[in-house]
């Protein structure tokens, strides 16, 4: 720890990501010559994002001071906690320290991006403590849609830090594991410098339901049905999977995991000890077909209508090896992420189609948040009774009623800052007050390039997608400036040469209308210069003609 005999220097906080937007969380805690990192996630493309995998937080800070980032810390394993760890790790050596489920998640992820064996993975429990340089922290249990959550006491040269992480309070958890309302009010009771709280669900008033709630209409629906029972999860809440593979205990049936990471979520739960899970009671493809439907439980991937998912490709007929029968219940025991309804909808169309029922959030109590409701980010504050409020984690709705729920608590507005990614929060024993911006921003991953897709190629591509493509090809003798061949004009997403051949035709005339003009001009062949003036051209006649504006392409070759 820093010798406390010496001036002391500013505490910097800057949040590199999830603030003013859900996803991208990452956290830079700086201290003189030490920087840690408190998670590393990223975000799923937005709908105007075309093409893109994921987004992860831009690291130029990290970059620009790389001598002095020493660790990271994780706070639970959410892919917007966790996602961006294989791209951090590519650019810097740094331990990991997090809690036993939340590091096996990284394991795998760092195994697919082949970056394990140069990975330090520090394994830390609830109530533990590390020193990173100058700083101490604590790992505190917090209850989340997915077990091991944790908040942070960070005890710094000028004051306490306590970060809550995703959490909720349920008093009556499935693992029995409940958030650790002694440790937190052990740290109000010496003095808090500055709480960093979730404020995803400030909006919603009361208590969030415990995960038990679920449990009960889950066990509704079992008593109901008759045929298949098929439930669609995240594969990363064990709590909701280990309910499901209760009540398939109790009424004798069998569970087939559906999907890649439903089936590497439950074998590593089963590892580790959070899944009561034995291997007779799980069910194989081979099986499938000699059980009674009655006797059947599904566990699958696919809650939010992804693409690729196993459900997904159930319900458009696309997958190999299973199908969805008359007679089955498929249930979303998930809330529909916003900007997910459509899709999801579209899948449920088809589910009914091939003569489904389905159950979703909508219709019954099948899903509760992980994230406190306004009297529980209530307790928190008054159990850590901090000196600074800065809420975290959320949209920036969120933020701003999570600052003045904590006025209306009794804080003062200058105590309660409001952040967002990329801004310098600076705590000295005077006070806290916001420095200059950082560099920040969203590194989009297209396929295996990091950073390579930006603004002008997305423009591009909404262009494209919007309003199409038409290709000229045209040959010309250099020397005595004749056609040799076309010119070709092909068109993709713009018009049907079918349905509509003489606009087609036309803009092969506004071609050799170019050429003629040219000739009388007596020109010297410039290939380039000629395909700027029939992309010029051809984008007036079509705007001209059809009142559209589509990408242009013009390729002429002189030989």
């Amino acid at each position: 720890m820093t010798n406390h005999s010496e001036p002391l220097q500013p505490l910097k906080v800057i949040p590199l990501g999830g603030l003013g937007e859900i996803g991208l969380n990452m956290m830079v805690v700086e201290y003189g010559e030490t920087i840690f990192l408190i998670d590393a996630g990223l975000m799923f493309p937005e709908d105007d994002m075309l093409g893109i995998d994921i987004v992860i937080p831009d690291f130029s800070y990290l970059q620009q001071n790389r001598q002095r980032v020493r660790a990271l810390v994780v706070t639970h394993g959410h892919e917007d906690h966790i996602g961006a760890i294989p791209f951090l790790l590519r650019e810097f050596q740094l331990p990991i320290y997090a809690t036993p489920l939340t590091l096996a998640l990284i394991r795998e992820k760092l195994k697919e991006h082949g970056l394990l064996s140069r990975s330090e993975l520090i394994q830390v429990l609830p109530g533990e403590e590390v020193s990173i340089g100058p700083f101490g922290v604590e790992f505190i249990r917090v209850c989340h849609s997915i077990p091991d959550g944790v908040g942070l006491a960070i005890r710094t040269p000028v004051g306490v830090l306590v970060h809550s992480g995703d959490f909720k309070i349920d008093t009556t958890p499935i693992d029995a594991r409940r958030f650790d309302v002694a440790r937190f009010g052990a740290y109000g009771e010496k003095g808090v410098l500055a709480l960093f709280s979730d404020s995803t669900n400030v909006e919603r008033p009361g208590y969030t339901l415990s995960e038990k709630d679920v449990g009960q209409t889950l066990r509704s629906i079992f008593q109901e049905c008759s045929g298949r029972i098929i439930v669609a999860v995240f594969a990363s809440n064990l709590h909701r999977i280990q309910q499901v593979i209760w009540l398939a205990r109790q009424f004798k049936r069998k569970v087939l995991l559906n999907g890649r990471s439903m089936v590497i979520n439950v074998r590593i739960g089963r590892e580790l000890g959070y899944l009561d899970f034995p291997p007779e009671e799980e069910l194989t493809l081979q099986d499938l077909a000699r059980l009674p439907d009655a006797e059947v439980l599904m566990l699958t991937t696919g809650s939010q209508g992804e693409p690729m998912s196993a459900l997904t490709r159930m319900a458009f007929d696309d997958h190999k090896k299973l199908k969805v029968q008359e007679g089955d219940t498929i249930v979303f025991s998930s809330k529909f992420i916003p900007g997910n309804e459509r899709t999801i909808q579209n899948i449920i169309n088809h589910l009914y189609r091939h003569g489904a029922e389905v159950i979703h959030e909508q219709v019954r109590d099948i899903h509760v948040s992980g994230h406190a409701y306004r009297e529980e980010l209530k307790a928190m504050i008054s159990l850590i009774k901090p000196r600074f409020f800065i809420p975290v984690h959320g949209e920036y709705r969120h933020l701003v009623k999570h600052r003045q729920l904590a006025i209306d608590m009794g804080m003062s507005q200058e105590n309660c800052l409001l952040a967002e990614d990329g801004a310098t929060l600076l705590f000295s024993p005077e006070g806290a007050r916001l420095g200059a911006r950082v560099a920040t921003g969203r590194v989009l991953v297209d396929g295996k390039g990091v950073g390579d897709v930006e603004g002008l190629v997305l423009r591009d591509r909404r262009h494209l997608s919007e309003d199409g493509l038409v290709i000229v090809s045209l040959v010309i003798d250099k020397e005595t400036k004749e056609i040799l061949s076309g010119p070709d004009i092909l068109s993709k997403g713009f018009i049907q040469e079918e349905t509509k051949p003489e606009i087609l035709d036309s803009a092969k005339c506004v071609v050799f209308e170019i050429l003629d003009r040219l000739l009388e001009q007596d020109f010297e062949v410039d290939c380039s210069l000629l395909q700027g003036e029939i992309q010029r051209e051809l984008k007036r006649f079509f705007n001209r003609v059809l009142y559209r504006r589509p990408v242009i392409y013009a390729l002429v070759v002189d030989i």
